[in-house]
């Protein structure tokens, strides 16, 4: 694992220590780790949104349209393997 040292003004690196001392993390790297994992979810939410956006339309989205996935559920139950 690599090392990163950062620079926080005193108001930012109370407010770190107070989420370590509540959130149940054990250190300020964790905490970090953390954020950035979600940053990252993020990130690649966005990318699903912009990439669903910029596609082309389909079909429409109705009564009709989730009529028919209601009808799909029993058959795929019955190929579905059982855990």
């Amino acid at each position: 694992m690599s090392t990163m040292n950062i620079s926080l003004p005193e108001a930012m690196k109370s407010f770190v220590d107070q989420q370590v001392s509540q959130g149940g993390y054990g250190t300020s790297s964790e905490y970090m780790r953390e954020l950035i994992r979600k940053d990252q979810e993020r990130l690649h939410l966005r990318t699903l949104l912009l990439a669903g956006a910029a596609s082309r339309p389909t079909q429409p989205v109705d009564a009709a349209y989730f009529a028919n996935l209601r009808r799909q559920l029993p058959a795929a139950d019955k190929t579905r393997p059982k855990v």
